[in-house]
């Protein structure tokens, strides 16, 4: 197959060193995605039943052609590297790193420009105009930051891999993921219902100042809205929302996390004065809005009924221009956001440069994996007991 490159000459893909420190980081990694899949949870364990399968009155039809498009268009050998089932370890192997290498799926930048669009095509009908729009600046900033570092090759738009589990064209579960620098996305389809979890999406830079992009800026809503939310509560429900005065080293639920423990820690949302609520549903609507309005409306529903077991934390510097981290947190969501230090660039304290956030459903259904469990007990018990009454 012939790539079609965004910038002419093809990209030199840089030789590693395979040190021992590089292959046990690898290997640490291919651990975690093996361990049975249980789910991110609270220190009570995992809460069962939070998430039916029911109709939500979604029409998935046309995002399941698009599924049918896409895959119709690819050879036999792009099939192969670019198709899994729905049930496969790959779903777990997403990772932010630029420089990382468990990366599967087909490439976008090797795909023809045909084929590139019948991707895109996909997350395009997966996801509402706001977040598609997010997913592809922080996919222009990536060629941002290579464009001011002089490595192209290594940070550009379109080195993303992109793949489809299961299987649309038989009406079945399936879903897709997207997965590079700064964007990894997980979207799963059981029948009418969608889940967009595990969602890690970051930036650095979080503005192009410059290049082919120049003007494009992220997560600045993210970023006011949190401290307005923040600046805005009481010093009696501040202190109860501060988890400290220093950012954490990192997100807690990021890659390899799956199934992580995290308390509930801070102010219940059923303490906030009205005004205050109406910031922090707004706050929240940022993330749970990235999906398509009629998958977003029923998630909405559902993070909505548990309001009062969600939990508002906070870490950092509440003045005006500091950085900080903020969590929200229920049995049915778990929001992180966070300032980071410099990575590609030389600053070795964290700045409203470069921002990391995740988005994830906790007890167990990241990935749709509750609801395909659900699936699978319901239709393929009753497979099972017909093919035993035919015998």
């Amino acid at each position: 197959m012939t790539g079609l490159r965004n910038r002419g000459a093809a990209p030199t893909r840089r030789p590693t060193v395979w040190t021992p420190e590089l292959v046990e980081k690898i290997e640490w990694r291919r651990r975690a995605a093996h361990e049975p899949f249980r789910g991110v949870v609270g220190a009570e364990g995992l809460r069962e039943g939070l998430f039916p399968l029911r109709t939500t009155g979604a029409d998935v039809r046309d995002v399941t052609r698009a599924g049918e498009r896409y895959l119709a268009a690819l050879t036999s050998a792009e099939l192969a590297a670019g198709r899994f089932p729905m049930d496969h370890e790959s779903w777990r192997h997403w990772a932010n790193g630029a420089r990382y290498f468990l990366r599967h799926g087909l490439c976008l930048e090797d795909l023809d420009t045909a084929r590139r669009e019948l991707a895109l095509d996909i997350v395009r009908r997966s996801l509402s105009d706001y977040g598609f729009r997010l997913v592809l600046d922080l996919m222009h900033l990536n060629l941002t930051v290579g464009e001011l570092r002089g490595e192209e090759d290594l940070l550009n738009e379109w080195l993303y891999w992109f793949s489809v589990y299961g299987a649309p064209e038989r009406g079945e579960p399936w879903g897709w993921q997207l997965d590079g620098h700064h964007v990894n996305v997980n979207c799963a389809f059981v029948g009418g219902q969608m889940v967009l979890t595990p969602t890690f999406l970051g930036a650095e830079p979080v503005t192009a100042e410059g290049g082919k992009y120049a003007g494009t800026t992220v997560f600045r809503r993210e970023e006011s809205l949190g401290q307005k939310l923040f600046a805005g509560l009481t010093d009696r429900q501040l202190a109860a929302a501060t988890l400290a005065d220093t950012l954490p080293d990192d997100l807690f639920a990021g890659a390899f996390r799956d199934n992580f423990e995290l308390r509930y820690e801070g102010l219940r949302f059923d303490e906030l004065g009205l005004g205050q609520r109406d910031v922090a549903r707004e706050l929240l609507g940022l993330y749970v809005d990235r999906a398509q309005q009629q998958h977003a409306r029923p998630r909405a529903e559902e993070v909505r009924a548990h309001e009062s077991e969600t939990y508002l934390s906070w870490a950092g510097d509440p003045a005006p221009g500091g950085v900080f981290y903020y969590r929200i947190h229920s049995p049915v969501v778990l929001v992180e956001f966070e300032h980071q230090a410099g990575v590609m660039f030389d600053n070795d304290i964290p700045s409203r440069r470069h921002i990391h956030t995740v988005v994830r459903t906790p007890n167990g259904n990241d990935y749709g994996a509750d609801l395909l469990r659900q699936h699978h007990e319901r239709h393929h018990r009753k497979d099972r007991t017909a093919s035993a009454r035919s015998v």
